[in-house]
């Protein structure tokens, strides 16, 4: 019989071969298999662990990178010094710091437009690079000299392009909404009012379908973002129909906005300090809300909201910044031997405004308030001519300069060119 089997196997060796071939690769294959998924499902066990998962997170939390950045925006009343020390633990490279920037800049007038950055290499808590940006297009760049330990410098400067962009729309509600839905820069809107502010009162002026033109410029970096904007060289400010264009005029001392017979649209005051405000209690005798008798109002009051910039009527000298009584925050200010003017109840003044301190016309000097005898946020505004307090709403006043010779030719030549430009603007061909 095992001689029979012999026979078989000997005879039939390859088949034999190719059976026992099969079966080595199906037990290998399956044990393969087996440790594969044994292995997996440790794997898996080992990740979801909630010990695992603790000990990773703690590793990773505890990790620093080699090098920590700091951006600081500067804030109203930060002094260079402080800022430093907020940051900085070596008293030697903050003095290092100090004299370097002070080369280009005086460190004891900073303002909010301006940021430092610090990267700080963690591994010394050194200093890497110090920036600090002078304007939108300025920064002055320090780098650490590792051999000399100093600081070496550079001024950055960002190219600008320069764009005129032109914009028109129907004032509906409001000239700052009209004009924002037209992507007009805020701070262009704020100009535009200012300007107009010699002679329209945007609360009670305006009327449906009034309208607006404006033409400015804008500076724009490598990738096409607005950095900053500059002049506003067209105004139009059509009311009831009538057109009130205005064009600016760049020559040196006589620069401004002019109407189309080179008259300056700057007075000696404007006609309302404030933007957007509502006349709440006009100049003359009424019921006073607070004391409640009846006396002579002899100022303007202006209804707005807590916060909103009040600005000089016209240029002068700060006679008063502070307690006025009744009037709360107050400023005084002396334009000249025949005009003074008084704004009262702010929240706050504006950096800077102190007495002796000169004012330009336009300049904002402080914020809506109620402080003093008030009721509620606003601004009471008097104006005093001779000494003697009178209607500010229904005075006078003495128009700005007119152009004449050839500062009236120059202007004549710069306004063909500026409706040239508008009209290629309007028509899109440039």
């Amino acid at each position: 019989m095992l001689y029979k089997i012999k026979l078989k196997i000997k005879k039939n060796t390859e088949i034999f071969a190719l059976a026992l071939l099969i079966a080595i690769t199906v037990i290998s294959t399956t044990y393969y298999n087996y440790s594969k998924n044994k292995i997996l499902k440790n794997y898996k066990n080992t990740i979801h662990n909630v010990y695992f998962k603790k000990t990773i997170n703690n590793i990773f939390e505890n990790l620093e990178p080699k090098f920590k950045t700091i951006e600081h925006k500067i804030k109203p009343g930060e002094t260079f010094d402080d800022i430093l020390k907020t940051y900085l633990q070596n008293k030697s490279e903050i003095q290092d710091i100090k004299k370097e920037i002070s080369k280009k800049i005086n460190i004891n007038q900073l303002n909010t437009d301006q940021s430092i950055k610090i990267i700080i290499d963690q591994s010394n808590n050194l200093i890497k690079e110090f920036i600090f940006k002078i304007s939108s297009t300025e920064k002055i760049y320090l780098t650490k000299d590792l051999q000399t330990d100093k600081f070496n410098q550079r001024i950055i400067f960002t190219k600008l392009n320069k764009e005129i962009i032109y914009n028109e729309n129907i004032i509906l509600d409001s000239l700052y909404k009209s004009a924002s839905k037209k992507n007009v820069p805020a701070n262009i809107i704020v100009e535009f009012a200012r300007i107009y502010g010699f002679q329209v009162d945007f609360q009670r002026d305006i009327r449906k379908k009034d309208r607006f033109q404006i033409m400015y410029e804008v500076f724009v970096d490598d990738r096409n973002k607005t950095i900053e904007t500059g002049n506003i060289l067209f105004a139009n400010l059509v009311l009831t129909g009538v057109d009130n264009s205005l064009y600016y005029f760049d020559k040196k001392g006589s620069e401004g906005h002019y109407d189309k017979n080179g008259k300056s649209v700057k007075k000696a005051l404007m006609k309302t300090p404030i933007n957007g405000a509502r006349l709440s209690s006009p100049f003359g005798m009424r019921k006073h809300p607070i004391d409640g008798f009846t006396k002579m109002h002899q100022g303007t009051d202006f209804a707005a909201p807590m916060g909103t910039p009040i600005m000089a009527s016209g240029d002068g000298i700060i006679k008063k910044a502070g307690w006025c009584g009744g009037g709360g925050n107050c400023v005084v200010i002396k334009h000249n031997s025949t005009y003074q003017t008084i704004y009262a109840h702010m929240s706050k003044f504006a950096k800077s405004v102190r007495s002796g301190v000169r004012v330009k016309q336009g300049q904002v000097i402080g914020y809506v308030g109620s402080t003093g005898k008030s009721t509620g946020p606003h601004l009471h505004y008097e104006v005093v001519m001779n000494g003697k307090k009178i209607n500010s709403q229904t005075l006078k006043l003495p128009s700005g300069k007119i152009l004449k010779n050839d500062e009236r030719i120059m202007f004549e030549t710069k306004k063909i060119k500026l409706d040239v430009l508008k009209s290629e603007k309007i028509i899109g061909i440039n």
